[in-house]
């Protein structure tokens, strides 16, 4: 959960052929033909949208939907653009009659965190511009912070210090701050998925920084998801095939602070350092937000505690790569 562009968002590629992967619902006819494309970034990743229609323009105003309404999400959740609303609220610790994509993501992060005892938490912001201050020093301490700084930095963090609801958004402790890059592009992702079914389409895969299945390939067959490996440029740990769901990877090795690795994005919010439990965490789900935010806090709990949290959760599995290299499954 960090600020930087991460390149844990690249972790998951495509593993077949997008060409004619899109049907009408109720007639089911094939859209085969030239696709209308959108290549870009948002929210810190690299992300696309491809549709295949039968009517280009009707697949151009289906694509400028998703790109308004994805630009109407970085406006609020970017910590790229000064004026944002989580900048907004950075800095002056209050963010006025939010808009209800604001209040409906902080609401599910703040029951994520609950869920995994706050593992996942918005609220460690003030933790990665620690980080980033001290390791753009000319001759950090590759040991990190100093244990003074680490603990005000702390301090500030915790996700009951961040009070939501529909008329106002409030950070309690001074000083604190939020990032939102931990399920932000899984948010998007859903909301992309909205408009294409709205607009009638019932199969096809989305790309918007993390992947959501909707439906089967044209022939009925699951879509092929790739898992990228972190270690190996161009290498998969593995494929897994998803109908109706979502999958997302995080990984340490998406950003690292020191060249040896030992401080990372990810951010244990009880100690404020980056523990290396896993290579990599997936987790296919349901929707993109819940694999998004779960991905992040799974890869700083104990393996029971993910087993029993995927077990709890319908249409939850989590695929971790351990340190060893062994592959851990749990749920469903």
């Amino acid at each position: 959960m960090a600020q930087a562009n991460l390149t844990r968002r690249r972790l998951i590629a495509i593993a077949a052929s997008a060409a004619g992967s899109a049907y009408l619902a109720g007639g089911r006819r094939s859209l085969a033909g030239e696709a209308v494309r959108w290549r870009g970034s948002a929210l810190g990743a690299q992300v696309s949208i491809e549709i295949f229609h039968p009517d280009p323009e009707e697949a151009e105003r289906i694509v400028q939907l998703c790109l308004a309404r994805v630009r109407g999400l970085e406006r609020q959740f970017s910590l790229y653009q000064a004026d944002s609303a989580i900048c907004v609220l950075n800095r002056s610790g209050i963010l006025v009659s939010p808009e209800p994509d604001m209040v409906a993501l902080l609401e599910a992060s703040l029951r994520f965190s609950e869920l995994s005892d706050g593992a996942f938490d918005p609220t460690v912001q003030p933790l990665w511009q620690l980080y980033a201050e001290h390791f753009s020093l000319e001759k950090p301490d590759p040991e990190g912070p100093p244990a003074e700084k680490l603990a005000e930095a702390l301090a500030k963090v915790g996700r009951r210090g961040l009070l939501v609801n529909d008329d106002r958004v409030a950070l309690v402790k001074r000083g604190a701050a939020i990032t939102l890059n931990g399920i932000a592009q899984g948010y998007a992702t859903d909301r992309v998925v909205d408009i294409l079914r709205g607009s009638g389409l019932s199969t096809t895969l989305v790309n918007m920084g993390e992947i959501r299945a909707i439906g089967t390939r044209l022939d009925g067959t699951p879509w092929r998801v790739g898992l990228a490996d972190p270690n190996e440029p161009g290498a998969l740990t593995e494929t897994v095939d998803l109908i109706d769901r979502a999958v997302a990877t995080t990984s340490g090795a998406g950003f690292r602070f020191d060249p040896s690795g030992r401080f990372t994005h990810l951010f244990d919010p009880a100690t404020g350092r980056s523990p290396a439990l896993y290579r990599t965490v997936s987790v296919i789900a349901p929707t993109a937000t819940e694999a998004d935010a779960l991905s992040t806090a799974f890869s700083l709990m104990p393996a029971s505690r993910i087993r029993n949290i995927a077990a709890s959760r319908p249409g939850v599995q989590a695929r971790l790569i351990a340190a060893s290299g062994e592959l851990l499954i749990y749920g469903a």
